[in-house]
Order: structure tokens, then C-alpha cells, then sequence
């Protein structure tokens, strides 16, 4: 390039046909978008499902214990309830840190190294808190005579 020419950039006229880009992606943002849409309502009715039944029917806050948590994991409709809010959440929140990594993150060696951390935390938070839901024994053996004593029928 010459001394003081500057480099001139194409543009097509504005005449000229519309062609659409060829995509590959398919319509995976699309799907996440409405999704977000769509468990973010489902979120709101589990979650203050949740609140209402932990804070405002009994003695609220204060019944809020051990035995509270077994009683209600007793019965798979509680176990069900939280096992669909733990995953709508999980998964609602682990799309959402995605977008604002496949926006913010300029190189794709960061982006992958991020997202590949996104979903290792996802993983483990979600197998272990499902394990938690079912595996739970409010009246385990080895437990102590007055917690025994306090809720679980012998």
C-alpha cells in the first residue's frame, strides 16, 4: 500500500439481494433463550412453593431443623418438588453464566477453560444434591437416642 492512500472497504449496494448467512449452529440459542423463558416462570411457582410451606405454615423459621427436613423428605412429593428445583435452577443458572461467558470471554482457550468449569461445577452440585434428596435417612441408626426420640417411630 502506497504512503497516504487509505485502505477503502466494499460495501454492496444497496440494491443488491439479501443473502442469508449459512448457519451451523442450528437453533441451540434459540431454544436456550425460551427455555430460560420457560423455567424462570416454572422457578418462580417452586420457589415460593418452597418459601410458603418452610416459612409460613407451622412455627415458620423457627420449626426449620433436622426432623423439619427428614419429615418433608418422608414424602417423594417433597423429594420430587425439590429434585425439580434444584435442576431447573442448576440448569437456568449454568445457561445463563454460559451466555455471559460466550459474551465476555474474547479467546477461545479462556472460553473453553471457563465453561468446561461451568459445567464440572454444574455436575457435581447437581449428582450430589440428587444423592442428597434420595439417599436421605432422617432416622438413621447410629443416631443419637433423643433425636431418635424427637421424631422417628421406633
Amino acid at each position: 500500500m502506497a504512503h497516504g492512500t487509505a485502505a477503502v472497504a466494499k460495501v454492496d449496494s444497496p440494491r443488491s439481494p439479501y443473502a442469508r448467512r449459512k448457519t451451523t449452529r442450528g437453533n441451540y440459542e434459540l431454544y436456550s433463550w425460551v427455555f430460560m423463558r420457560a423455567s424462570g416462570v416454572v422457578l418462580l411457582v417452586l420457589i415460593f412453593g418452597h418459601l410458603f410451606v418452610n416459612l409460613m405454615i407451622g412455627e415458620g423459621v423457627h420449626a426449620i431443623d433436622f426432623a423439619f427436613v427428614g419429615g418433608k423428605w418422608s414424602n417423594p412429593m417433597w423429594q420430587v418438588w425439590d429434585l425439580l428445583m434444584l435442576w431447573l435452577a442448576m440448569i437456568h443458572g449454568t445457561n445463563g453464566v454460559r451466555t455471559i461467558i460466550n459474551d465476555y470471554a474474547t479467546k477461545d482457550l479462556t472460553r473453553g477453560i471457563l465453561k468446561g468449569l461451568l459445567f464440572l461445577a454444574f455436575t457435581v452440585v447437581v449428582v450430589l444434591g440428587t444423592l442428597v434428596i434420595f439417599t436421605f435417612d432422617a432416622c438413621p441408626p447410629d443416631a443419637p437416642a433423643e433425636l431418635l426420640a424427637s421424631f422417628c417411630t421406633a
